[in-house]
């Protein structure tokens, strides 16, 4: 095996769990080059990760939205520099269209892809000549572990490596030392995953009595304004200013604790080690959570948001911080 093309598209939480893939890629196969597809807005973060040779990305997001000329440039040349090797074996571990398309535009002589009915998109079916074996039974991301190993007939660890390795910033973001720092993912882009501003307060005033400095991060004007309404609610609490993902990972990977919703920046703090909690209420925490004991757990289920008391458990049970006599009893 001399050269191989993980396909994975979008999005940055998917992106962010499929970096194992490539740990256990590099294991079994040492001396083999290991190639990236994806979308360009995503490119950065798998560059993070050294184990990657090339990055291959084209601005397919930004042209859907745009339309412009000089994407649509962009995507053809991402095209040839795909086609300028020859792999031995293509992974397309997102099954969708646009992942199909790009597996079947790539020069290889076996291109995997999932079985119909484990297909995003069905009609992805087109685009290969092999096919993984049944979607196992577990979670979403051990599930593309497992997926690529059994077609490449390799066994790999069952703790994840993501290997990430984070590239310096170019600005002094300001972050305090000596100081335990929790962050509070509360912005998400789908309405139907939000958490009520009033809980994240409780939960913000529950960790700032335990000396934890609250961060509240954000990304769009209106999630900036979310923030500043719970930090109105919690005393001491800081409103961060605008970041990019590589400066928010800094933040992150300089935090005790960070609690959040179902995000891609949440998925990141659980990759970067840090002890996370994520919530769930609009997709399933079984299929797409993270859980590694005493570090990270999710949440909450489609349908059925956590309450405060639960989160609050999912809390003590990743910092071993019990509440005090007197305190409201978490069940």
């Amino acid at each position: 095996m001399k050269r191989i093309l993980v396909v994975k598209v979008t999005s940055l939480g998917d992106i962010v769990e499929t970096l194992p893939v490539v740990s256990d890629l590099r294991r079994a196969f040492p001396s083999a080059k290991v190639d990236w597809a994806a979308d360009a807005a995503f490119a950065d973060i798998i560059r993070w990760n050294p184990g990657v040779d090339r990055v291959l990305s084209a601005p397919l997001r930004k042209f859907k939205k745009a339309r412009s000329w000089k994407d649509l440039k962009d995507i053809a040349a991402s095209i040839g520099e795909l086609r300028a090797e020859k792999y031995d074996v293509i992974v397309d571990i997102h099954g969708v269209y646009k992942s199909a398309i790009i597996a079947f535009i790539a020069r290889g002589r076996r291109r995997y892809g999932y079985l119909n009915q484990d297909l995003g998109e069905r009609g992805a079916a087109f685009a290969y000549n092999a096919r993984f074996g049944p979607r196992p039974l577990t979670d979403a991301w051990r599930g593309m572990r497992v997926s690529v190993a059994d077609a490449l007939g390799y066994r790999f660890d069952d703790t994840p490596d993501y290997n990430i390795r984070l590239p310096a910033v170019t600005r002094d973001l300001e972050i305090p030392h000596n100081t335990r720092i929790a962050m509070l993912f509360h912005a998400t882009s789908a309405d139907v995953k939000k958490w009520p501003k009033e809980h994240w307060a409780e939960v913000g005033r529950w960790l700032t009595a335990r000396g934890y400095s609250i961060a509240l991060p954000w990304g769009t004007e209106r999630e900036q304004g979310e923030a500043q309404a719970i930090a109105a609610l919690v005393p001491g609490a800081t409103v961060l200013p605008k970041l990019s993902v590589v400066e928010c990972a800094h933040w992150i990977q300089a935090s005790e604790l960070v609690v959040g919703t179902d995000t891609g920046l949440v998925h990141l703090a659980h990759a970067l080690q840090r002890r996370t909690v994520m919530l769930f209420a609009a997709t399933s925490r079984e299929h797409f959570g993270i859980d590694e004991p005493g570090r990270s757990v999710s949440v909450g289920e489609e349908g059925a948001p956590p309450d405060v008391p639960q989160v609050l458990a999912a809390i003590e049970s990743v910092t071993g911080a019990p509440l005090q006599f007197g305190e409201r009893v978490i069940s």
